[in-house]
């Protein structure tokens, strides 16, 4: 306890000398209120798309890398300090439209009494197998799940000329990481797992969904204007797997969030064969990978606002293929809402250079007249 309290004693005064651009005075909060983002993920068609990128604050920027250096990765996620920080980072550069705070879909994990390691990706030591590793799982309260993550969505929303956006994975994803123990290209035991023991899985996933919800209803009340849910790895189930294990626990969590006045946003990334399941979620928002254009993805999601699409390899390259990639979702993305971001997140060597010209080339395309100039 005392090594615990020495530590957030530290990381309290190193982000004290942090040396931080206020954000204060760039938007009033009337004009925060009449967010372009908000606006477009309710369904509005919008003068121009509003742009924001999954993992805008992260390794690709030096001030990251800078406390990176000084902090572990669950410091700075359980720091409220430093996670609001690190989420103000990319607004001091770029004019996005929204932040999402900086943590990690882990986080419900350690309270429900798994712990979970970064070197550096996600690592569960003892893995969530069977009956009884299920059976000892805690359902905690919400306040008590993260409450760490409420508090630094607070400090980021007293700062964020935009609004913040709050996030948790979702039940199908999570459990893939419960049990496969770490990333994996196939998720291969877990796919397996689903199989061989069904009646286990149900019980997981009912505790995840029911963390999860609980989960975001606190982020919402701490100050998150939109919510995201991440099912990354659903993409890698078929269409009956995924109905069974993966579809009812996204909709219950998102069900569970109905009323409470923000957009819900589902990710799921190399998912269209699940587009027809996914159409029926109660969420406002689809964000699709870039693996089809938006207008086929919009077809396929009626009613649904499109978020998305930019292949996060395009900012790696040079700044005339950036403007052409980027020129072109804005095209496929005419005909409707839509909210421009990657298909997936920033990978770590995207230089900032051309996420600025990024997001100047989406603030200046006018999609009301964008079809007919192009």
């Amino acid at each position: 306890m005392r090594r615990a309290v020495w530590i957030f004693h530290y990381a309290l005064v190193s982000v004290a000398a942090i040396p931080t651009e206020s954000l204060e005075g760039r938007v009033t909060t009337t004009e925060q209120a009449t967010s372009v983002f908000l606006d477009a993920a309710r369904g509005a068609s919008t003068p121009r798309a509003p742009i924001w990128l999954m993992r805008q604050a992260g390794r690709y920027l030096p001030e990251y890398r800078a406390l990176k250096e000084r902090h572990s990765f669950w410091e700075m996620c359980r720091t409220p300090e430093i996670a609001a920080e690190v989420t103000l980072q990319p607004l001091r550069r770029f004019p996005m439209d929204a932040a999402i705070i900086f943590s990690d879909i882990m986080t419900p994990l350690p309270p429900m009494g798994v712990p979970v390691d970064f070197a550096p990706g996600p690592t569960i030591r003892e893995p969530v197998r069977t009956a009884d590793d299920v059976a000892r799982l805690a359902v905690p309260p919400g306040a008590e799940i993260a409450p760490f993550v409420a508090d630094a969505i607070r400090l980021a929303r007293e700062q964020s000329p935009v609004p913040v956006i709050g996030f948790a994975g979702a039940p199908l994803t999570v459990a893939g990481y419960a049990v496969q123990g770490a990333g994996s290209a196939d998720y291969a035991d877990f796919r397996t797992w689903l199989r061989r023991e069904p009646l286990v899985a149900h019980d997981l996933l009912d505790k995840l969904a029911a963390v999860t919800a609980a989960y975001l209803r606190e982020q919402i009340a701490a100050g998150a204007e939109a919510v995201q849910l991440f099912d990354s790895w659903a993409g890698i189930h078929d269409r009956r797997t995924y109905a069974t294990f993966g579809m009812p626990y996204a909709r219950r969590v998102l069900d569970e969030l109905a009323g409470a006045g923000v957009p819900r946003i589902y990710l799921a990334v190399g998912a269209s064969h699940l587009y027809p399941q996914i159409a029926r979620l109660p969420a406002e928002v689809v964000s699709v990978d870039w693996r089809q254009p938006l207008d086929v993805s919009r077809a396929a999601l009626p009613g649904k606002v499109m978020q998305g699409n930019l292949d996060p390899t395009v900012l790696l390259a040079d700044e005339e293929a950036v403007v052409a990639a980027g020129r072109q979702v804005l095209v496929d993305g005419l005909g409707g809402p839509h909210i421009f971001n990657l298909g997936h997140g920033v990978l770590p060597g995207t230089p900032p250079a051309n996420v600025a010209r990024l997001v100047d080339l989406v603030h200046e395309y006018p999609r009301d007249t964008g079809k007919a100039e192009d």
